[in-house]
Parts: C-alpha cells; sequence; structure tokens
C-alpha cells in the first residue's frame, strides 16, 4: 500500500452557531490542510499520484475558502463550518478529482486538527 500526503493552507474567518464560548464571535485562523490518498498499486511510471495533480486538486478544493467569512458562503449558510464540516468540504471536493482520497486534516492551529475519512 502506499500512502501520498500533500498539503496547502487557507485563511478565512468564521464564527460557530449554538456555541457557548469564544468561538461564537467572529475570529480568524490559519488553517493547515493535509489531503492522504492511498493506492494498492503504482502505475507505469512508478508513481501512485503525480504529486503536482494532488496539490492542484486540493489547492483547488480550498480556493473558495480563502479569504472569506465561511458562514457566507453556500456550503456553510445552513451548516456549521466547524473543522469537522470544512474537512469533509474538502474531502468531497477532492474526490470529485482523485477518488483514491483516504482523508482531509484541517488544523485550526498547531495543536488541534480534525480529520474527515470515509
Amino acid at each position: 500500500m502506499f500512502e501520498i500526503k500533500v498539503n496547502t493552507d487557507f485563511s478565512a474567518a468564521h464564527n460557530l452557531r449554538d456555541y457557548k464560548g469564544k468561538c461564537e464571535k467572529l475570529h480568524g485562523h490559519n488553517w493547515a490542510v493535509e489531503a492522504v490518498f492511498r493506492y494498492s498499486k503504482l502505475d507505469g511510471s512508478g508513481l501512485a499520484v503525480d504529486f503536482r495533480i494532488a496539490r492542484g486538486a486540493l489547492k483547488d478544493a480550498v480556493e473558495e475558502l480563502d479569504h472569506s467569512y465561511l458562514n457566507e458562503l453556500k456550503p456553510f449558510k445552513n451548516t456549521n463550518p466547524t473543522s469537522e464540516n470544512i474537512a469533509r468540504f474538502i474531502f468531497n471536493i477532492v474526490k470529485k478529482k482523485i477518488k483514491n482520497i483516504y482523508s482531509v486534516a484541517v488544523w485550526e492551529n498547531e495543536r488541534s486538527c480534525a480529520v474527515y475519512y470515509e
């Protein structure tokens, strides 16, 4: 089994609905995002997936999120923009381009992340 990992980041603001605490107020993060892809075999050139293609798919998935107020974006109008839901959103976008995606981790800071996988 081969595992390929690529990373990107984005900056955005949000506030958590139905949350009792500081995060209920408008605030922002510089999120780090990691996508993991799993393959059982390599292609004819010895690659599982080209890093450029994997990074491009991940970067495209966060483009809408970057420098935005997440609560105002269509995907989060009725869904709380938690790190968990952001990870699932990114996973589903990347999956449309690369079916071998295994997981997406979204880091709010260097100590806290949420991971989504199916």
